[in-house]
């Protein structure tokens, strides 16, 4: 490899590496153990063993907040984006929310939740009411990865879960 070619690889490598926050950064306040605990807090009450953090799919989560802040769009990625992952999204106006309301919002779907088998999960009929609780509460996850990132006007918050759940024709309770 040629020294320019060599130089050139090590700086982009650079750049991308400081300028995106690590984990740590993500965790000011207790952003990781807040979201962790909300989740974990949830999966206890119904029987359901803990998730464990992963600092790949907070990373990845990380990308795409980032992508939702530049656009100002809430939107989910393709299941291709995401590597099959499940993901929850939220938006709240800079700097007005705590992350436990974005915790508070995704939980708010219990009241519609129906144990059955999925997308027949809902007392309104329509999955996407309970989704982001169900997949909170989905048996099979095992890891869940959270990050924030500030658009213009909103704060986006990405959750990512390995292995996604919402999977049509398995049965979830509570």
């Amino acid at each position: 490899m040629n020294i320019a070619r060599f130089l050139m690889i090590s700086l982009a490598s650079a750049a991308i590496f400081f300028a995106a926050p690590s984990i740590a950064q993500q965790d000011d306040g207790g952003f990781k153990k807040d979201l962790l605990s909300g989740h974990n807090n949830e999966r206890k009450r119904v029987g359901l063993p803990p998730l464990l953090w992963s600092d790949r799919l907070a990373f990845d989560a990380y990308q795409w907040a980032q992508q939702l802040a530049a656009d100002g769009q809430l939107r989910h990625s393709s299941s291709r984006q995401r590597g099959n992952a499940g993901e929850n999204l939220w938006a709240g106006t800079i700097g007005y929310y705590r992350m436990s309301d974005a915790m508070d919002a995704f939980l708010s779907e219990r009241s519609d939740f129906k144990s059955g088998v999925f997308p027949d999960v809902s007392r309104s009929g329509n999955w996407q009411d309970v989704g982001h609780y169900t997949q909170i509460i989905w048996p099979e996850t095992k890891e869940v990865g959270c990050a924030l990132a500030r658009g213009r006007s909103f704060d986006f918050l990405v959750c990512r879960y390995w292995p996604a759940g919402n999977i049509v024709g398995e049965r979830i309770s509570n």
